[in-house]
């Protein structure tokens, strides 16, 4: 899955006008796909590679996307800012997803001021995956999501559910639990194609869920 833009900003994140209840709700034919904790869980919860492909700057509750895919890769020169705490407000939605990804002291420092950061800084604190120079983003995702669509399906899913599943898990309590899916990992026929294709000296022929049935 990739989420991309068109324009000089990727996300300016939500209205604050509508926040502050001064406009009246209108009739849009556009899905809604509801909360800011609905978008977090919505992207968390596909169990699929998501890649963000920023092409301009990222403000506010667009950190949202940027912190709870699985890969983000922006342009050199975007700027990313969480500057709610400018207008009387903290970004309470966005750290779930945040401190995720980035140190806690950058994280903190990063709300806390306001202030934006370029797209070095956000990758050196994990923000984002890779910053690259933007005549290079398209050949960047479009290998990225190549890679991802040659990796075996079933499995990619399993992995990413546990992962989830265990980031809010006590360290003892995830191990039994990582233990018990990697059992399972290895008695599906992802695994046992991959181990047969490494013996055999072969390309392994991955099958969607679709295949199997």
């Amino acid at each position: 899955v990739i989420i991309q833009a068109k324009g000089e900003v990727f996300c300016a994140g939500g209205d604050l006008a509508s926040m502050s209840g001064k406009v009246e709700e209108t009739v849009s034919t556009v899905p809604k796909i509801g909360g800011f904790d609905s978008i977090s869980l919505l992207i968390r919860n596909l169990n699929k590679p998501v890649i963000c492909k920023i092409q301009g700057s990222v403000y506010a509750g667009a950190l949202l996307m940027v912190s709870n895919a699985t890969h983000a890769i922006a342009v050199d020169d975007a700027k990313f800012a969480a500057p709610e705490i400018k207008r009387g407000i903290w970004p309470f939605m966005v750290m779930a997803g945040l401190f995720r990804v980035m140190p806690k002291r950058q994280g903190l420092d990063f709300i806390m001021r306001g202030e934006a950061i370029d797209a070095m800084t956000a990758e050196k604190y994990g923000l984002i995956t890779q910053a690259v120079p933007k005549d290079e983003l398209d050949q960047t995702v479009h290998k990225l999501a190549n890679d991802f669509a040659n990796l075996p399906p079933n499995t990619m899913k399993m992995g990413l559910e546990a992962y989830n599943r265990q980031d809010s898990m006590a360290f003892d309590e995830a191990l039994p639990y990582l233990n018990e899916q990697l059992a399972k990992c290895l008695e599906a026929e992802d695994a046992k194609e991959g181990i047969a294709a490494f013996f055999e000296k072969r390309e392994p022929k991955w099958k969607s869920k679709k295949d199997e049935s």
